[in-house]
């Protein structure tokens, strides 16, 4: 079999979420399957580019990053359509979080306050929306920081609020004895999709269906046997080392080991649905948060930016307050479009 270069962009810098991944390509599982793969952390360009972007212009094949993403690329304006074709995680192991000694303890108390963001096209309304639904006026600050220093601007306190993965942040808040008010979307009637999801360009999928096949295959197995009680603890050196191989430039101290063992240990039982198959997706979830997005009316034309173009851009403040452009009819999307899972085996 001939060898094939495969390229994955990281939603963030290496972590567990990302295990599968590197257990793949530090047993040799994605060699077996006919594959070389470069993994790319977004700390090689200090973050320049999106994963969605890096997919968008082919110079990655694949991308990781939350569903609403693939929602934004199947908005105005004209993108490709890029796909989901895997989830990383079954459940949404996500949080918007507040330092507890701040004393904002419900999402309510973030009107007024500073919120570290992303920068995403749905963000900064997602937030809005669960500061409203517990009766808030959802009128708070984006500061948009560096994105790989926003974990930073929250223990600094130079914001009150950010969004974290709770099985990486927040087990490194654990570890130091840093406690968090953590907020869960689905805790105030926010159906949120999966997250992060592995995505690709639709061309790579017409004209290159196997090599997603072998790939996914392969990065199954990585995830299994980082995950099987047998083989956990050997996962976690394994993890290490083959990051420290991949990225001789990683920042020290990016992925300690102490972490990566509590981490590991609260994720093992996210990646693997009630079959023990990683990566499929249920049409529900997406249906029920497609649903949820068109109700609140968040499927809108304008997009966001720090310099926006009349007519299609508009600044984060401006989408909170509702200079979005035009709603989209419901069917301009179906959950169909977005996600499948025909690649997995």
């Amino acid at each position: 079999m001939a060898t094939t270069a495969v390229s994955v962009a990281l939603d963030w810098t290496p972590n567990t979420n990302h295990v599968g991944f590197y257990i793949a390509q530090a047993r040799g599982i994605y060699a077996q399957h006919g594959l070389s793969v470069s993994i790319i952390s977004p700390h090689s360009d200090n973050y320049s580019q999106t994963p969605a972007s890096k997919v968008a212009s082919k110079t990655a094949t694949f991308g990781l990053g939350p569903s609403e993403t693939i929602f934004s690329y199947h908005l105005p304006p004209q993108r490709p359509k890029l796909v989901a074709v895997a989830t990383v995680l079954q459940e949404d192991l996500s949080s918007i979080v507040t330092l507890r000694e701040s004393g904002i303890d419900r999402p309510q108390k973030l009107d007024g306050k500073k919120y570290a963001s992303y920068g995403a096209r749905f963000e900064g309304r997602i937030v809005q929306q669960m500061i409203q639904q517990d009766g808030g006026k959802g009128d708070f600050e984006e500061i948009v920081p560096k994105k790989l220093g926003i974990w930073n601007t929250l223990l600094e306190k130079v914001a009150d609020a950010t969004w974290i993965f709770s099985g990486w942040e927040g087990c490194s808040a654990s570890i130091a004895g840093i406690q968090l008010n953590e907020f869960q979307l689905s805790s105030y009637g926010i159906p949120y999709g999966y997250s992060p999801v592995v995505f690709s360009h639709p061309s790579t999928l017409q004209e290159f269906p196997d090599v997603v096949r072998r790939f996914l295959r392969a990065t199954s197995l990585g995830f299994i046997w980082a995950t099987m009680e047998a083989t956990i603890s050997e996962a976690e050196n394994l993890f290490l080392e083959q990051v420290c191989k991949e990225h001789p430039d990683l920042p020290k101290g990016t992925v300690p080991a102490e972490l990566v063992h509590r981490s590991l240990e609260f994720l093992k039982d996210h990646f693997l649905d009630s079959k023990s198959a990683w990566g499929v997706m249920e049409d529900q979830k997406w249906e029920e948060y497609l649903t949820w997005l068109n109700k609140e009316q968040l499927l809108t034309s304008y997009i966001q930016s720090r310099n926006p173009v009349s007519g299609v851009s508009v600044t984060l403040d401006d989408l909170r307050s509702g200079n979005t452009g035009s709603p989209l009819p419901s069917d301009h999307i179906t959950s169909h479009a977005l996600y499948t899972n025909k690649f997995l085996t």
